[in-house]
């Protein structure tokens, strides 16, 4: 416990837990939208905003946010009304995301591409009291929006027409989800990385789903596997000298990998359980489905 003598790595823990928390709280509700990928594409546009703190001095954590909103209420209006080639303009959003980023840190004084290393795989030494601050306020916002607004945003992922018929303002919390995506990027970054932080939004959620189908249960199991991973792979990295961006990452996979191979002789034994409990005669089209019978998908 050595290293918690050294005050980069307590402000690098400390952001770990935050990002192992945030990420896969609104990665549940991506992946049950089918945006699995979405953090990626804010992940790249996040960049510019990089870039554009190097260029004018300004805090590139808080420049990246607002960069990032801005680039995920765009990919949200182009899902609305982009129809045939909306998937031409995500491209050239995430790709000039990308572009603009190392140009605009190309033109900072002093600048170099070297200087965005740290944001796109993650480093524990350039974390910086500012930087802990901001990732703070921040995931305090994800927090509340993801505990807050469960129902809502669950109901909204679900069945986008069924939501609307029951009166809840699907647009409004579909940007919202939007915006909390993006805020949760640019908390992820200083440890995770640009590049990679889509796949701790993502990968403990597919773990989740491993063990359960019940929404308040993955939330919790993600959110469990998503602090495990960050600070393990964040003491791994002072330990070993490696990236903690890709440690994370690994550590991630192997969870969900490792869950996987765990979850197969479960869902087994619960067949049997419910073939069993269901009487001789009833015809199979009357059997309770399985997710259902073990509590779940409807759940939150």
């Amino acid at each position: 416990m050595d290293f918690l003598n050294y005050a980069f790595m307590q402000r690098a823990l400390l952001a770990a837990v935050l990002v192992g928390i945030t990420a896969p709280a609104v990665g549940i509700y991506l992946v049950q939208r089918r945006q699995a990928l979405m953090g990626d594409g804010i992940g790249h546009v996040a960049m510019t905003g990089v870039g554009l703190g190097f260029l004018l001095s300004w805090s590139p954590v808080w420049m990246a946010t607002a960069v990032s909103v801005v680039g995920a209420v765009t990919m949200e209006l182009i899902r609305w009304y982009g129809r045939t080639r909306g998937d031409i303009a995500l491209a050239m959003l995430f790709y000039g995301g990308m572009a603009g980023g190392v140009m605009f840190i190309n033109l900072a004084p002093g600048g170099s591409n070297a200087n965005l290393t740290s944001y796109l795989f993650g480093s524990l030494s350039t974390v910086s009291e500012s930087d802990v601050t901001a990732i703070c306020l921040l995931a305090a916002f994800v927090v509340v929006v993801t505990l807050g607004l469960r129902r809502q945003l669950f109901a909204v992922s679900q069945d986008e027409e069924f939501a609307r018929v029951t009166g809840l303002p699907v647009r409004a919390l579909n940007l919202l989800t939007a915006i909390t995506a993006a805020v949760t990027v640019t908390v992820a970054m200083r440890v995770v990385g640009l590049l990679l932080v889509s796949a701790l939004m993502v990968v403990p959620v597919a773990a989740a789903q491993q063990l359960s189908r019940s929404f308040a249960a993955t939330f919790a199991i993600a959110v469990a596997i998503g602090v495990t991973v960050t600070v393990g792979g964040t003491v791994t990295s002072y330990y070993q000298d490696v990236p903690p961006g890709a440690t994370i990452v690994l550590l991630t996979i192997g969870a969900f990998i490792a869950l996987s191979v765990l979850a197969a002789p479960l869902a087994r034994r619960r067949a049997r359980a419910l073939a069993a409990a269901q009487p001789a005669g009833d015809p199979a089209e009357c059997a309770i489905p399985a997710t259902r019978a073990a509590g779940g998908e409807v759940g939150v």
